[in-house]
């Protein structure tokens, strides 16, 4: 057995508060905790590699947080032995033990490429294929809520230096044009907006939202329907960019994205994706599509906003719109690390791995390993 075998999984469980109390989505979905799952995967030699999945509750798309754990359950005896830093070797053991699931695959897969860049004294951001220079516009993420509410959050943000914004839709349409509105109001120079609605219009609602809208506001529209269907016929009849993101969740779903030319990008969100290995398969068949894309998750502490940033650091400028901040809206410190934010940018550090350290006082024990 090579010395870099997997020898032990550590499951961490935490809760991860939503800063401003509530967190709204479009059709009526709220969310205030979020049920993180931290993973510690051990090699013979010692070395430590962390990942996380974060589910956005329930109902964003299929995952859930037991379901991260027991999937971890299922896979972890498979797991034993084998040399985390052959990702895609690692990543066939996984799919061979469960199907799908990509969600309860994240953890472990973002653990073994932190291994990885620290058995061989290289940031992940390299091993996935090379760091860029291009220092990161961080996005905001702003939940539904009253037009100058929004308006106001997206000054707050502003005024930290946030170059890119997400804005939360999915109601009346004139409230949701009004909504747009607002949050656009005080548009500066090189600010990107994505207006969100997670799915949560119909194309009846979505054109009408748009007529409402006066000329020229500069914005991308993500998910705005919950079926493929809706969404091909909506990009017919609008010349508003399109992003898909919770239809856009696996190889299959972006070549077929492709083939239809139903979208101008993607949300590309590492859990809902499958981790850092799925993730960079999609980077590159998205970037030969010529596709600009965001990087991001679901939600996520420390650990998960480390491989958001070092995703993000490997994709070219031209392609690459923004990273998510995913730490802004959530409680609750996982990980130390030089992460740090400067003029609404970020770039990856230069340490072995995520260059993270776990606080392993705010983790607590494990709910359950493998070995």
């Amino acid at each position: 057995m090579s010395k870099c075998a997997i020898k032990r999984i550590d499951v961490f469980k935490a809760d991860l508060r939503y800063k401003g109390g509530v967190y709204r989505l479009s059709g009526g979905r709220e969310y205030s905790v979020l049920d993180a799952t931290i993973v510690r995967v051990t090699t013979q030699d010692g070395i430590e590699g962390w990942g996380e999945s974060t589910p956005w509750g329930s109902n964003y798309v299929a995952s859930h947080a037991l379901g991260v754990r027991s999937g971890i359950a299922e896979m972890a005896p498979h797991l034993i032995g084998l040399d985390p830093r052959r990702v895609d070797r690692t990543y066939d053991a996984m799919d061979a033990a469960l199907l799908g699931h990509e969600h309860a695959k994240t953890a472990i897969d973002v653990a073994c490429w932190d291994i990885f860049g620290k058995s061989v004294g290289l940031p992940v951001c390299e091993l996935l294929g090379g760091r860029t220079n291009v220092k990161m516009p961080v996005i905001s993420s702003i939940h539904l809520d009253e037009p100058e509410n929004m308006r106001r959050s997206v000054a707050e943000y502003r005024a930290m230096g946030y170059l890119g914004h997400s804005v939360k839709v999915g109601g009346e349409p004139a409230e949701d044009a009004a909504r747009i509105e607002a949050a656009l109001a005080d548009q500066k120079p090189r600010e990107f907006f994505i207006v969100d609605a997670n799915g949560g219009l119909t194309v009846e609602t979505a054109l009408r939202m748009l007529r409402l809208l006066p000329q020229g506001l500069d914005f991308v529209l993500e998910a705005p329907c919950a079926t493929w269907r809706e969404c091909v016929s909506l990009r017919r009849r609008t010349d508003i960019p399109i992003f898909f993101d919770e239809l856009a969740t696996s190889d299959a779903s972006i070549v077929q994205l492709i083939a239809d030319d139903a979208a101008d990008g993607i949300g590309l969100k590492i859990s809902k994706n499958g981790g850092l290995t799925k993730g960079r398969r999609h980077r590159d068949i998205c970037i030969a599509a010529g596709y600009t894309m965001s990087v991001q998750e679901t939600a996520g502490s420390d650990i998960a906003f480390a491989a958001i940033v070092h995703m993000g650091q490997t994709v070219p400028e031209r392609y690459l719109r923004c990273v998510l901040e995913s730490r802004a809206v959530m409680s609750g410190k996982t990980a130390d690390g030089r992460y740090d934010v400067v003029n609404g940018r970020i770039v990856a550090p230069d340490l072995p791995g995520l260059g993270i350290t776990p606080r392993l006082d705010f983790l607590g024990d494990p709910v359950a390993h493998y070995s």
